[in-house]
């Protein structure tokens, strides 16, 4: 998810747990909720950095209990005020905690994967439920803080100060809004990787498959299916009663099998792009000085990472030996 979402989330999060806890509280739990996306900044050392720490070390399990417990602590101990010692310690501890795992659990919904139980393992959890960029969860986290406001403004109009905390009815409503919006795009999710699935593409059965939500439709779904000598670029209806067809999509045969192609794939930072690429899809050129190995990943274009896509460049001479291994962001490549 983008960082707004997080934030949007966190503030909904303290709204129904804390609802009257100072400012100063909330602002808490808004960085505990947010500061794992700083490993965006990773992204101005290189693509090489960026690959390597995006949704990687600060996403885990261990990273957000960390950030938490230094959050929380330097709070009290920098406060003079009674803010959290007002509060029950338990349920100001709890809540940063919980915008933590929120945030785990959020970007775990996309496709970008994350790595929840680094540093005991660098396995990448990735539902593909959700776009990075989700309009109806924003509306909805928006709507669960702002409507208890104009709500409390036109009681104060006429007079009916609700007693109750302000804006926690508001904020449960939202997240159960959200669980349930999250639970319909997983079962549409479902239901999208059981058709491609079930289908031959050129007399072949599939090995592999992923299906990407559309940020926008509910049930306009972009999938790619892997086959022995093909990649497949579908778009799916996942609406009642919708057909599916498909050989209607865009057909990629992969590159046959050469010393050239195995060298580059053995090359360093081949090996670092491969090992966390959803569908790779490699193809081979000719320079004056030997082969030119370009190595993308397919999800990138599905997934709304464009601006950050990399690609992996390998150049080796007329034998296969590797003289050149770069990573690049795909949008330089134009410019070469």
């Amino acid at each position: 998810m983008d960082v707004g979402t997080h934030a949007l989330a966190s503030l909904a999060l303290t709204r129904g747990l804390l609802p009257r806890a100072p400012l100063p509280v909330w602002g808490v739990v808004l960085v505990a909720g947010t500061v794992a996306d700083v490993d965006a900044l990773s992204a101005v050392a290189g693509p090489s950095t960026y690959l390597s720490w995006h949704h990687t070390y600060t996403h885990s399990i261990v990273a957000s209990l960390a950030a938490g417990a230094i959050l929380g602590i330097a709070y009290r101990l920098l406060s003079r005020k009674s803010s959290p010692a007002a509060l029950a310690r338990g349920t100001f501890f709890g809540t940063i905690a919980l915008a933590g795992f929120l945030h785990l659990a959020m970007d775990a919904c996309q496709s970008g994967g994350i790595t929840p139980l680094w540093p005991f393992s660098g396995y990448r959890l990735s539902a593909d439920w959700v776009a990075g960029v989700d309009p109806w969860i924003i509306t909805m986290l928006i709507a669960a803080i702002l409507l208890p406001e104009l709500a409390r403004l036109v009681s104060d109009e006429i007079g009916a100060r609700s007693k109750g905390p302000r804006g926690r009815v508001g904020a449960v409503a939202g997240f159960i809004l959200v669980i349930l919006y999250v639970g319909a795009r997983a079962d549409l999710h479902a239901n999208v990787l059981a058709t491609i699935e079930a289908r031959s593409y050129r007399d072949e059965s599939p090995r592999r498959a992923a299906a990407y939500p559309e940020s926008v439709s509910l049930f306009t779904w972009h999938a790619i299916v892997e086959t022995d000598r093909t990649l497949h670029e579908l778009t799916v209806d996942a609406a009642p009663g919708a057909s599916f067809d498909p050989d209607n999509g865009t057909t990629l045969f992969k590159p046959e099998s050469s010393p050239i192609l195995e060298h580059a794939q053995n090359a360093e930072v081949a090996r670092k792009f491969l090992r966390i690429s959803s569908f790779p899809k490699a193809s081979v050129g000719k320079t004056p000085d030997g082969y030119e190995v370009q190595i993308r990943d397919l999800r990138y274009t599905f997934s709304g990472e464009i601006r950050h896509e990399v690609v992996a460049l390998v150049h080796t001479d007329a034998t296969g030996k590797v003289l050149e291994d770069e990573l690049l962001w795909a949008r330089d490549l134009l410019h070469r």
